[in-house]
């Protein structure tokens, strides 16, 4: 680990501590939540983080020498969290391959990994029926886990 990335994780251990206390006083998240996810996936998965403000896409790799975009949502699952929870807006307008969703624990730390195709994502959310998915780009925790599959941790 570099001296920078030794850094990074300090900092963002602070933050993460931060944000509990936040939620702590006031019952409200204090919207750091995708920044974490975005760096736990990069972390974990070995992914690069793309350029900031980039359109459609928060990370990617190459895979067979080609450049996979990938879309990075994060949610923290707390233990009285009811069912039903939706991640952020998926935008189908914008260029990417995979829209990976890291669930955390109250620490905010990864807790696991999904990951899904672009098809399964658009499927799903072209779907007849809901209006936040349709409208929205939002899709349930639930629905997202059933429409892809589990990078980490692993199953053996």
């Amino acid at each position: 680990m570099t001296a920078s990335q030794s850094r990074l994780q300090n900092l963002l251990a602070r933050a993460k501590r931060l944000a509990k206390q936040y939620y702590r006083l006031t019952g409200r998240p204090l919207g750091i939540t995708g920044e974490v996810a975005e760096h736990e996936a990069a972390r974990l998965l070995r992914l690069r983080v793309a350029e900031v403000r980039q359109a459609g896409y928060d990370a990617w790799r190459l895979i067979g020498g080609r450049k996979e975009r990938i879309q990075v949502k994060g949610r923290v699952i707390l233990p009285s969290s009811k069912p039903g929870q939706r991640i952020g807006r998926i935008d189908l307008t914008k260029k990417w391959e995979k829209v990976i969703l890291v669930l955390m624990d109250e620490d905010y730390n990864a807790t696991e990994i999904i990951e899904a195709e672009r098809r399964a994502v658009t499927r799903a959310l072209t779907a007849p029926g809901s209006k936040s998915r349709n409208e929205r780009g939002a899709l349930g925790v639930t629905k997202f886990r059933a429409i892809g599959r589990r990078v980490w941790p692993r199953l053996k």
